[in-house]
């Protein structure tokens, strides 16, 4: 038994390892970066964040404070166990971490839903993907791409399920093994990152699951470099919301790459670190 147990944690080792070196080829961890830099020099794509800001900090500082009173300390309590006298200040980033992904999720779900479709539309249409936007909402006259968009015919992102929240907290005890589980647990959420970071691509594509399934295996690297990158970005606490924002604006850069055809065979762009590089 411990031979077979040994021998299959060997072949994830290096399934995990190939994974890694294909998601690192791919460059698409660029895209969260691209995404910053394009959101704060279009000031048109502001108006989503803004309109929502007030009401999504208040829930940030509600579940952070929660999550401080009611679980810092049975944290803090276990991991004296596995880091010594760093406990205190591992559970203080562990709690931060967990209040931020709590947050995340739920100002996704409660708050920011159609304001992430609408920056994401957004970005297509300046990238003049305008057609592809048009099969998920209305388009009306305006002297701008973003002042063109009207009403959402279709609503991709699915309200609440407990499942994601189920499957963070499943892959958290891995915090507890120092630097390598850290470095699992974050692979291991943007490995799922990746790919929900294109629902709304999916539907606008009227893709079927299969031809979903299809896309996101020839490009699992690529979609696991895009999801760490932007998971590691989402953990910063109170900034969580901003980077979901910007995330939200590199994926629709990305698709874009897509919809033109501008993409390898990783499946992103291959000026992709020349862009970066200019952006910066």
């Amino acid at each position: 038994m411990s031979e077979r147990v040994k021998e299959v944690a060997v072949q994830e080792a290096d399934r995990i390892k190939i994974l890694t070196k294909d998601a690192a080829r791919s460059g698409a961890y660029l895209y969260p970066i691209r995404g910053i830099f394009y959101f704060f020099s279009h000031r048109a794509l502001w108006k989503p964040l803004t309109a929502k800001l007030v009401p999504t900090l208040s829930l940030g500082l509600g579940v952070t404070t929660f999550m401080f009173v009611f679980t810092y300390l049975p944290q803090a309590a276990a991991m004296a166990f596995t880091s010594g006298p760093l406990a205190a200040v591992s559970a203080a980033l562990l709690v931060l971490s967990e209040s931020s992904t709590i947050f995340t999720m739920l100002s996704k779900t409660l708050l920011i839903e159609d304001a992430l479709i609408d920056t994401f539309d957004g970005v297509l249409m300046t990238k003049g993907t305008t057609d592809l936007v048009s099969s998920g909402r209305q388009i009306k006259a305006g002297n701008s791409p973003m002042a063109k968009m009207g009403k959402i015919l279709k609503s991709p992102i699915a309200r609440f399920s407990p499942n994601a929240l189920i499957r963070y907290f499943l892959y958290l005890p891995l915090n507890f093994i120092p630097v390598v589980g850290t470095v699992l647990f974050v692979i291991l959420q943007g490995r799922r990152a990746g790919p929900a970071a294109h629902t709304r691509y999916f539907q606008l594509k009227e893709w079927n699951s299969a031809q979903k399934e299809k896309h996101i295996e020839e490009n699992k690297g690529a979609y696991t470099s895009f999801g760490i990158a932007a998971v590691l970005l989402e953990l910063v606490p109170i900034a969580s919301i901003l980077f979901a924002f910007t995330n939200t604006v590199g994926a629709a850069l990305w698709a874009a790459d897509m919809e033109k055809g501008d993409v390898n065979e990783h499946g992103t762009s291959p000026h992709l670190r020349e862009q970066a590089k200019k952006a910066e």
